[in-house]
């Protein structure tokens, strides 16, 4: 058992290593390098595996094995966000290093530990002629740092994948999150008239009409959002970018801004536009020379302890380390939430802090890797079983 342990951390951390290797931070989170790796990786094991590319250099990957249902999807992301500053890192973000019991580069935990894992699993799956009954797809996807249409949202869209069970590599740490919040991007546009600093009376400054509206938005929207808690989980709003001027010595005739704003499960992003869209109307800063509009969004997702994936990720978790499993939530937004309206399980499952992704020097506990891969093998072995066994 300790020489199979080996390894199997060898085998993850080497995986990891290579995965890391790849460039994909957003913007613009490129992945055609990396899926042409994943492919050729899956299609040696016996996977039919296809390249999805809605706009150029997005590429994603999807691996499929044997026919029918239960149709278990495992989606991961290999997007990462930008590694910022090169000198704050400690070594080349993209040239992985081991030390101790840790792997460090950028998206090590955030998501290629789970991408790693993922890989080892589908191989493992292969190893034993795959799936006895249903069928089990593996997805590797980008543009999901940007929140974006053209990973997950396009599998969907084009019907690539059709789950019964959907398993996100998230950083959950091994534990489990059934329910997740969901997200509405919202942009404040701001306009005024451009005039010499030396005499600011002959304009009217966009920025400063943006702060009064902010100030407005923020305060009424604290009241109406205060009491909306549930299950740990809050409903939340964040004024996340702004931009305006030209120069210091310029009124500024316009500013640009993002608001991100967090669902409860049971919340509808629609219906949480229109209740801001009432608030930014009721501002009288807003009436003129200022207009909102909705970004993107979806709605978040709550599941049951009863689901299938549940219990045998429970049972396979308790089997392994010997004790219960936590459930737990998340602060992010995974790719779950395109599933949303669907009548399928959602799970979210995989190494790593979440603590630890989008820092610098970001780094993931390789038993956590470890852990990760030998409780979703049997859990799929669970559900589906293999043909060789």
């Amino acid at each position: 058992m300790f020489v199979e342990k080996k390894m199997l951390r060898d085998d993850l951390s080497n995986e990891l290593k290579n995965l890391i290797s790849f460039d994909n931070s957003f913007p613009p989170g490129q992945t055609s390098d990396i899926s042409k790796y994943i492919y050729e990786i899956l299609s040696s094991c016996g996977f039919k595996v296809n390249l999805f590319e809605n706009e150029k250099g997005l590429v994603n990957v999807v691996a499929e094995m044997g026919q029918g249902n239960p149709s278990i999807v495992f989606n991961t992301h290999i997007d990462t966000v930008g590694p910022g500053k090169i000198e704050n890192w400690y070594h080349d973000p993209f040239d992985a290093k081991v030390d101790a019991e840790k792997l460090s580069g950028l998206g090590a935990v955030n998501c290629k530990g789970s991408g790693a894992v993922q890989i080892w699993l589908a191989k493992q799956i292969a190893k034993k002629g795959g799936p006895a009954k249903g069928k089990v797809s593996f997805t590797f996807v980008t543009d999901e740092e940007n929140l974006g249409p053209n990973g997950t949202a396009y599998l969907r869209e084009i019907e690539a994948i059709k789950p019964d069970i959907l398993i996100l590599g998230a950083p959950t740490n091994n534990d489990l999150i059934i329910e997740e919040r969901g997200v509405l991007w919202v942009e404040i546009i701001t306009t005024g008239k451009s005039a010499h600093a030396g005499e600011p009376h002959l304009g009217e400054n966009a920025i400063v009409r943006m702060i009064r509206i902010c100030n407005h938005l923020e305060r009424e929207m604290a009241k109406k959002l205060k009491q909306r808690k549930i299950s740990g989980m809050k409903s939340t709003i964040n004024i996340g970018k702004i931009e305006g001027g030209v120069n210091t010595n310029v009124v500024p005739n316009l500013c640009r801004l993002e608001i991100d704003r967090r669902l409860l499960p049971k919340e509808d992003k629609d219906e949480a536009f229109n209740e801001m869209k009432t608030v930014f109307d009721s501002c009288e800063e807003s009436r003129e020379n200022a207009s909102i509009k909705k970004i993107r969004g979806t709605n978040g997702f709550s599941g049951e302890k009863s689901y299938l994936i549940v219990q045998k990720i429970s049972e396979s978790y308790k089997e392994i380390l010997g004790n219960q499993i936590e459930f737990i939530n998340s602060i992010g937004v995974s790719d779950g939430r395109y599933f949303s309206g669907d009548e399928i399980e959602i799970v979210c499952f995989g190494p790593g802090k979440d603590s630890e992704g989008h820092s610098v020097n970001e780094s993931i506990e390789i038993k956590s890797m470890l852990d990760s891969a030998l409780i979703l093998e049997k859990s799929i072995s669970k559900i589906l079983g293999y043909k060789n066994n």
